[in-house]
């Protein structure tokens, strides 16, 4: 507005000067024209300057632009680690909001760049400091108070990218053989379909989520033969949606049958079965009526007993090394998305539950050794409602168009929640053959952080706002006090806390102790199993802590299996597969952390998180403690109920060698006062840090 009233003075000065000249005012004929001085930036300047940061804070720049005329004072902000650091220098925004990273060099410099002359910048030097060695929050651990029993399988990983090495150097439990394209895994052919995760083809082997396909050996039975190898056991998943593979050529939507489509594999002239959509290009529209039949062959339950009693053939029962457990299909949730091709419809309680049940008939009466698992959902809203439900509220749900506003589903089925309803069904058939078909309540648990509108999980560690969001949002395994706005309460009519507005509030996950209360008033002695997750970072320190967190919180909380799913085979993320070895192989030995959970608590247990066992085969305490500060941190850990018989052995692994753990000096306990039964042991916990202590009990 303002550039348009000076042009405007220009243009009424200059009129006047050209009809003062034309009156002779000038003698020249041309008059004197009065013009706009050009705007030019003459210097940029940051403040504040010095400036300096502490690590896992924010620190608020500001740019002074200075210039003639009318010139922009916009400009853009950068920063910038020093000359050949490989160390990232953290984020800043374009309000010039300044995030640190971590690790961190010793300084960044922070550059705000004119937007109208890219030529003229100020620049600040920063420099990062940790905080200061702090005293630390006090941690308590009752060797006399034995909670419960520590499932050797919470330490597994997914198949999936998971090579020989990393599972022996991890030490794994439990190797689990899951994912979309194991949905429709055919063993007799030894061929999957890749579904849309790769334009729906049909490939040898079990794809991209298992073993490769191995020369006289199909690629299951080869991961079979591997894990007991290592001493692992092995989840396999069988079909319940209906279907598998039947040729490792055939593909559900070839050029040749629809051409145009929104994209190709052009290797194979396969599509991804969406055609272009012009009134919205960035939402092409499916091509639906396809013949399921050109790459599947439709399977009941029976398919599955038959290859059980092929792998009760080969490898023994379960009770004798075969294969342990089964996990019934893969996230019904995605069925009609992600194997659309050969299941358009979205799946229904009776279909999860009816055909689930079936399976388990055909697993446990070709192996009755063998253990069942399911089913494996993964979707918040899914284990509230079936996926009809859940597209009929999005599609037809007015006013909200949410999960819970049509769940016609559910009202048919007495309008009990889907996971309570089918462990109710499991029962009921137990209790009337005196037979368990359900041994394991299964979810895929994907809760990590939203952060500045993007999820934590499958990421780089990224800087430390990322990182404390990571290692804050674990605690949507076990707190009732987190809470995240992704994750709203179920909201069916009936319930308690129903309300009709349609943002209803956030629901704290709790998940494994909510797992427990459905087993406990359902299905009574069902085991919890949580076959996929991921909390991200995995290449650094930082996703290395959130992963140890994980596990300790797995252990404390009595969860019996848990598996890993990875963003790349682990031996690329080194961090990550350290937090495994710091619970199974800590020494390089495989001496493990202990089997029985000690109860243990930490005054500030997001700062500095503490885990405990004791371990029976020797009568060692051993205690984890994770410290997800920014600094070093001294505190004082009381051992109830404890007499030392030597020091403890020390095990960490830091930043400092992100490569190796590596043993410390032994640490002196203080055994009980007079008239007291508490040994003390006092420590200085180093910045984003995993310590191991390892107590000989007298």
């Amino acid at each position: 507005m303002r550039t348009r009233g000076r042009r405007a003075t220009a243009w009424m000065v200059t009129g006047l000067c050209c009809t003062l000249a034309a009156c002779g005012g000038s003698g020249s004929g041309s008059g004197t024209q009065i013009t706009t001085p050009a705007s030019a930036i003459t210097s940029v300047s940051v403040t504040p300057n010095p400036a300096t940061a502490i690590l896992g804070a924010q620190a608020q720049f500001a740019a002074s632009v200075s210039g003639t005329g009318s010139f922009s004072s916009a400009v853009t902000w950068s920063i910038a680690a020093p000359t050949n650091s490989t160390l990232s220098p953290g984020t800043i925004t374009s309000a010039g909001l300044y995030t640190t990273p971590y690790p961190a060099p010793p300084t960044v410099t922070v550059t705000a760049t004119s937007n109208q002359d890219a030529t003229k910048a100020g620049s600040v030097t920063l420099t990062l400091n940790p905080p200061a060695v702090a005293a630390g929050p006090a941690l308590t651990v009752d060797a006399g108070n034995q909670t419960h029993a520590i499932s050797p399988y919470i330490y597994g990983m997914n198949g999936y990218l998971l090579d020989s090495t990393s599972a022996t150097q991890a030490n794994i439990a439990i190797d689990r053989w899951g994912g979309d394209s194991t949905s429709r895994y055919n063993y007799l052919l030894d061929v999957t379909n890749s579904a849309s995760d790769w334009y729906f083809e049909n490939q040898t082997g079990t794809g991209a989520d298992g073993a490769t396909a191995v020369s006289g050996v199909s690629a299951f039975d080869a991961l079979v033969e591997s894990n007991a190898t290592i001493g692992a056991k092995t989840l396999g998943t069988v079909p319940v949606q209906g279907w598998v593979a039947k040729n490792s050529t055939s593909c559900s939507f070839p050029v040749s049958a629809y051409p145009g489509q929104y994209s190709v594999d052009a290797g194979r002239q396969c599509g991804d079965g969406e055609m272009p959509n012009a009134s919205n290009p960035s939402a092409p529209t499916n091509i639906t009526g396809n013949d399921p039949t050109v790459t599947s062959t439709a399977v009941g339950p029976a398919w599955a007993g038959n290859w059980v009693t092929h792998l009760v053939n080969k490898f023994g029962t379960a009770a004798n090394g075969g294969v342990a457990i089964y996990d019934l299909d893969n996230e019904p949730a995605w069925w009609d998305a992600v194997h659309r091709d050969v299941h358009p419809l979205p799946s229904t309680y009776d279909e999860v539950t009816n055909n689930g049940i079936a399976t388990a008939q055909a697993i446990k009466a070709a192996d009755p050794t063998a253990e069942v698992s399911g089913p494996v959902v993964d979707y918040w809203w899914n284990y509230f409602y079936s996926k009809k439900d859940i597209e009929s509220g999005w599609g037809s749900g007015s006013p909200c168009y949410s999960p819970w506003s049509n769940a016609t589903d559910r009202k048919a089925h007495n309008g009990i929640p889907f996971l309570e309803y089918y462990l109710q069904q499991f029962a009921a058939y137990d209790a009337k053959n005196s037979v368990r078909l359900l041994d394991f309540l299964d979810l895929h648990t994907y809760f990590a952080a939203t952060y500045l509108g993007n999820s934590v999980a499958f990421t780089t560690a990224g800087d430390t706002g990322v990182q404390q969001a990571r290692l804050n949002s674990t605690r949507a395994l076990w707190d009732p006090t987190y809470t995240d706005p992704n994750y709203q309460q179920p909201n069916y009519s009936t319930d308690a806390n129903y309300t009709a507005s349609c943002t209803p509030p956030a629901q704290a996950p709790q998940l494994i102790p909510m797992m427990h209360k459905w087993i406990e008033i359902d299905y009574p002695g069902t085991k919890t199993a949580i076959t996929e997750y991921n909390w991200g970072g995995l290449e650094a320190i930082n996703g290395a802590l959130a992963q140890a967190d994980i596990l300790g919180i797995f252990g404390s909380y009595g969860l019996d299996l848990g598996t890993l799913w990875p963003t790349t085979n682990p031996a690329a993320q080194v961090p990550g597969l350290m937090a495994f070895k710091m619970y199974r192989n800590y020494d390089g030995n495989d001496s493990t952390f202990g089997d029985m959970a000690l109860a243990s608590t930490s005054a500030n247990q997001g700062a500095l998180s503490v885990y405990s066992a004791l371990r029976t085969a020797d009568d060692s305490v051993t205690v984890m403690v994770i410290n997800k500060t920014y600094g070093d941190v001294t505190s004082t850990l009381s051992l109830a109920n404890f007499k030392p018989n030597g020091p403890a052995k020390v095990f960490l692994y830091s930043n400092a060698n992100p490569a190796a753990i590596v043993a410390q000096p032994n640490l002196t306990i203080t055994p009980p006062a007079a008239g007291s039964t508490t040994s003390t042991l006092g420590a200085t916990f180093p910045a984003q840090s995993i310590t191991l202590l390892v107590a000989p009990k007298m």
